[in-house]
């Protein structure tokens, strides 16, 4: 084991002081006298420069044993050296790792100082949220420095860098240990004096920048803009978007829908107002969602305030934003279509109320047990009448409504079942959704009732011809999609117990839901 001196460069005159990053240096290579021992000791005099708190550790010289003998590396005692190892890798803000890349990833030694010291508990833990796991070494950067006798570009662009993939994603960055960079270096065996110089003073100049923080301005601009999107929640946005077009040609049959400015202005408030809507329930529903131990993709929320990726008062200015951009688009609307400015008020009005009421005080729908009913009537009837009236159409005439009404009942499985996972959470809080007040049965009868009843109003509409003939054959597809779903839900009701997470339930009931927005949209464009 090698150990840097720890002090750092003080500050110069009259800057503040910054506490120096705490780096350790991993030395992956079997042998301390090679080129990758040499770039260690480049870096390392480098982020000494820089100002930076330096420990290092050269795998060859540990005591340890790389092969795990047991089910679970928890049960191997550690040796000193690597009990030594896990108190520096949880002492350090910044991880360097140089090795070779040897049959296209790391060597055997760094592979087995890995197994034996990214132990659950210390790197990652289980949970019954997310992907199952979650990451325990938050709050840390990494950067791979690598040789190799293959070009970097043939290894990138021929075997697709399975080594950095393997460092960068499955292992650092599954135990949250975020951004990782990386920086390969070859061919070695081609390289002369003067290239394998030039590689040291890269590595000494990567330390240095430390300087800068381990974080870089365009990392951080990444990171938040991941963050923004994480909350804004866009994979719902899409059946928004649907039902609005159907309800705009239904009011222009003769076309020309999707090149008129006046659809994309009134889409641009309906964005505007769901971004409003989606982060005042991240807001409103921050103690549910702590609590929330089967969130996912479906439920949960985005959990950007969970995690402390955004800031409340991040997620409070992009409210307040969102409302001015609202308020704006609007105005401008008015300002170019050609109907009632009242009309035009009135329908966007009440859905805003109906949106923003969804968890929003006074009203919190969602919290009186009426919030699946305001999200299907929404996401139904209020974007798509939004659509007819925006494009001249009236709300007095029955064609919107009759278009809406199986969208608003094939909608209500989808969002009682979102319930489920967050039952406990939000009986806790106090959130009286329907899974809370009928339980899982109750919740999985309303899901199959509303199901079988959005399949008969499709089937009548297309027999009858009714909604301008826009579910017309829809049978082939709702049938047996609707027979899927309700063998899924027979199946919930006779399950012994509630299970925690319904993941794939949830993809076929939201499945489920896009026949009833893209059918009628394509039949009537």
């Amino acid at each position: 084991m090698t150990t840097f001196r720890k002090n750092g460069a003080p500050a110069a005159e009259g800057e503040p002081a910054r506490p120096p990053i705490k780096v350790l240096v991993i030395l992956g290579h079997p042998r301390t006298d090679s080129l990758c021992g040499a770039l260690a000791d480049a870096y390392g005099e480098g982020a000494l420069a820089a100002g930076a708190q330096l420990q290092r550790l050269d795998l060859a010289t540990l005591a340890f044993d790389p092969h795990l003998h047991t089910s679970s590396p928890n049960d191997q005692r550690l040796e000193a050296d690597l009990s030594r190892a896990r108190e520096l890798v949880a002492w350090a803000e910044h991880l360097v790792f140089v090795y070779p890349t040897w049959w296209g990833s790391v060597p055997a030694l760094l592979k087995g100082f890995l197994d034996r010291l990214m132990a659950p508990g210390f790197a990652f833990s289980t949970c019954e949220g997310g992907i199952g796991y979650q990451g325990l070494l938050n709050g840390r950067s990494a950067q791979l420095i690598t040789t190799m006798d293959t070009p970097p570009l043939i290894h990138r662009l021929l075997y697709r860098e399975p080594g950095r993939n393997a460092m960068a994603r499955a292992t650092l960055g599954f135990c949250g240990v975020r951004p990782v960079r990386s920086l390969a270096l070859g061919s070695v065996k081609e390289a002369s004096l003067a290239q394998r110089q030039a590689w040291l003073a890269r590595a000494n100049r990567l330390g240095r920048e430390l300087a800068r923080g381990r974080i870089t301005p365009r990392e951080r601009l990444t990171h938040k803009t991941g963050a923004w999107l994480r909350a804004l929640r866009l994979q719902f946005y899409p059946m928004t978007w649907v039902a609005y077009a159907v309800g705009g040609l239904a009011a222009s049959p003769s076309g020309g829908v999707f090149g008129n400015p006046v659809f994309w202005l009134g889409y641009l408030c309906l964005f505007l107002l769901e971004v409003a809507t989606v982060l005042i329930n991240e807001v409103v529903d921050l103690r549910t969602d702590r609590a929330n131990r089967f969130f996912s993709t479906f439920t949960g929320g985005s959990r950007v305030l969970v995690e402390g990726v955004l800031s409340l008062r991040e997620v409070k200015a992009g409210i307040i934003v969102a409302l001015l951009g609202l308020v704006g688009s609007t105005a401008w609307l008015l300002g170019v279509a050609a109907v009632s400015p009242a009309a035009v008020i009135g329908v966007l009005g009440v859905l805003a109320v109906l949106a923003l009421g969804y968890t929003l005080p006074p009203l919190m729908l969602s919290y009186r047990g009426l919030g699946e009913l305001d999200v299907a009537v929404t996401h139904s009837i209020g974007v798509l009448l939004c659509g007819f009236v925006f494009l001249g159409g009236g709300w007095r005439d029955p064609l919107p409504w009759l278009l809406s009404l199986p969208l608003l009942l094939a909608i209500l499985p989808s969002i009682t079942l979102s319930g489920l996972p967050d039952l406990e959470a939000d009986a806790d809080v106090g959130k009286r959704t329907l899974a809370v007040r009928l339980g899982h049965r109750g919740a999985v009868w309303v899901a199959l009732v509303f199901t079988l009843l959005a399949t008969a109003c499709a089937l009548a509409w297309s027999l009858t011809g009714l909604a301008a003939g826009a579910y017309g054959g829809i049978a082939l597809v709702v049938v047996p999609h609707g027979a899927w779903l309700a063998w899924r839900l027979t199946r919930q009701l006779r399950a012994a117990r509630p299970p925690g997470r319904i993941d794939g339930l949830m993809a076929v009931s939201l499945g489920y839901v896009l026949w009833f927005g893209l059918w009628p949209l394509f039949r009537l464009a």
